[in-house]
């Protein structure tokens, strides 16, 4: 019944898999009281007469399989446990649907750290990955079971709400507004996000529809040089990267400072104190639009392959930097080379462990890799390799090995000791000249 992932162990059911989430929920800033109900349509992988959700905190009061109460079921230690009145056959649809409510908050881990719906001081961010999805809605938490999403979030009126997704329009009844998004590509559990907040949008002139939700007083000249760049930026992502693979692009900023920026699909957030005019900043945000492509359309069947997502968006941190006129591509990846060099030599990208998994030396030695892999191949096949990746993979759920025998397949080329060296052996390589 399990599908857990060992890297977050606990989560997730491998014999059904999620096709669609629709999730009504209503939330109250004041007590930070959320009301959802969640309906999932499923198909049985295997035969099932036992399944699992995950959903964490939250108070579960009513659970039905297609329309009628289960045999029975428990909610307890992050999982709805609902034993069938009938079994389900492998292939066969079936639909779930769970009343929950409560006061959500953050799953802690001192192995993953925090994450998930958490209060800021006057709303909400979701910042779930890796565990982080249960705070705020029953799932199969998964990241290789990636669904369809339907969300109607009610909130009061003066608020704005931000979802991975195209805003599908707005209703307002009495002091709350209802705000409904589809997620009509498929996205992984964790890369869902509901964001909350007195914000205004700020419409840009990019390659697709565009926006900065901010609140009213962060313009200025710190904002307009760490956010005003991003049509360019995706432009120039389109270029190198293929097609963006959604409809919308979102940039969230929230009122509080973050520690981070915060990826999902088709939204970045970032903390107030990113407003500023600084190479630090610019490259975060480079790094969090490039996660659209790699990471939220193409996105990791294990855990352990999370080089595939943050060697990739650090990679295009550099791109974007000889772009704009700062270092080139190169001259940053000698730089890490060098640091990388310096540090301790035991981390193997392809399974760096749970522990190191978000290791600033994957996110270096990721990038390494990838300016190897350049050099190697040259830059043209280097590029087309890269959008063919994408253009073969968008929607779907990959490892490592796949992208070596994406690499090798596409170019006619042996690649074994290449990928050997930088991706399964903790010595660190020489870099070649480019």
């Amino acid at each position: 019944m399990t599908g857990t992932d060992p890297y977050v162990p606990g989560h997730g059911d491998a014999s059904y898999a999620v096709s669609h989430y629709d999730l009504d929920l209503g939330y109250r800033p004041e007590g930070n009281r959320l009301d959802g109900e969640a309906t999932l349509s499923c198909v049985a992988v295997d035969d099932v007469v036992r399944l699992r959700l995950d959903l964490h905190h939250l108070r579960v009061a009513r659970v039905s399989v297609n329309g009628k109460p289960p045999a029975r079921y428990t909610h307890r230690d992050g999982a709805v446990g609902i034993w069938l009145t009938t079994p389900i056959a492998a292939g066969s649809d079936f639909e779930v649907k769970v009343k929950y409510s409560g006061q959500p908050t953050v799953m802690k881990s001192k192995t993953l750290g925090d994450a998930g719906w958490e209060e800021l001081t006057d709303g909400v961010i979701v910042a779930a990955q890796p565990h982080g999805a249960p705070t705020w809605f029953p799932c199969n938490d998964r990241p290789d079971d990636k669904a369809t999403y339907t969300f109607a979030v009610t909130a009061p009126a003066g608020y704005e709400v931000a979802m991975s997704g195209d805003l599908a329009g707005t209703s307002r009844r009495s002091s709350a507004v209802t705000w409904r998004y589809e997620q009509r590509s498929p996205m992984a559990t964790y890369l869902a996000t509901c964001q909350i907040g007195r914000y205004t949008v700020i419409e840009q002139d990019g390659p697709v529809p565009m926006r900065v939700v901010a609140p009213e007083d962060v313009a200025g000249d710190g904002f307009d040089a760490a956010f005003g760049p991003q049509p360019d930026m995706m432009r120039f992502f389109v270029d190198r990267f293929g097609a963006y693979p959604f409809d919308t692009y979102t940039a969230v900023v929230t009122d509080d400072d973050l520690e981070i920026p915060l990826e999902s699909q088709s939204l970045s957030t970032f903390g107030r104190n990113f407003c500023v005019d600084s190479w630090d900043t610019i490259r975060l945000v480079a790094h969090e639009m490039a996660h659209q492509w790699f990471g939220n359309a193409v996105t990791l069947r294990r855990w352990q392959d999370i080089w595939l997502h943050e060697g990739f968006a650090c990679y295009a941190e550099w791109l974007w930097s000889e772009e704009s006129g700062g270092d080139s591509a190169d001259e940053w990846a000698r730089q890490h080379h060098k640091r990388l060099a310096s540090k301790d030599e035991d981390l193997v990208l392809a399974d760096p462990g749970p522990d190191l998994m978000f290791d600033d030396r994957v996110y270096k030695r990721g990038a390494l890799t990838l300016h190897a892999l350049r050099a190697e191949l040259g830059s043209d096949a280097f590029f087309d390799l890269l959008r063919e990746w994408v253009g073969a993979h968008s929607g779907g759920s990959v490892t490592t090995e796949d992208f070596i025998a994406h690499c090798e397949s596409e170019t006619g080329q042996d690649l074994t000791d290449l990928f050997d060296a930088w991706l399964f052996q903790a010595e660190l390589p020489p870099l070649p000249a480019i």
